[in-house]
């Protein structure tokens, strides 16, 4: 099992949740007016009268063979919106009930 942690623009959330029931993702935790920054491109997120745009997060654990398709999901529409901002994290998960 893998964790997949997706931050996102709040302008892309349909979209983003669009791909995770194509790849019958169920299950999911979201948060939003998540504030942050790129490391590359793209303009803060930070809910201000400066930088008013505002990001979510998804945290969603699934099975390996979801994760490449996901991701490649997910590197699409980043590149179709760049500006907007969408980076995603994939890490081992242990243990759970």
């Amino acid at each position: 099992m893998k964790t997949v942690f997706i931050s996102y623009n709040q302008a892309l959330t349909e979209r983003v949740e669009a791909i995770l029931d194509h790849h019958a993702i169920r299950g999911f935790t979201r948060w939003v007016d998540v504030q942050g920054r790129g490391t590359h491109k793209g303009e803060p997120h930070m809910g201000t009268h400066t930088w008013p745009a505002m990001n979510s997060a998804i945290l969603t654990v699934i099975e390996d063979r979801q994760v490449d398709p996901l991701l490649a999901s997910l590197s699409k529409l980043n590149n179709q919106s760049e500006m907007q901002g969408l980076r995603a994290f994939v890490w081992n998960v242990e243990g759970g009930i």
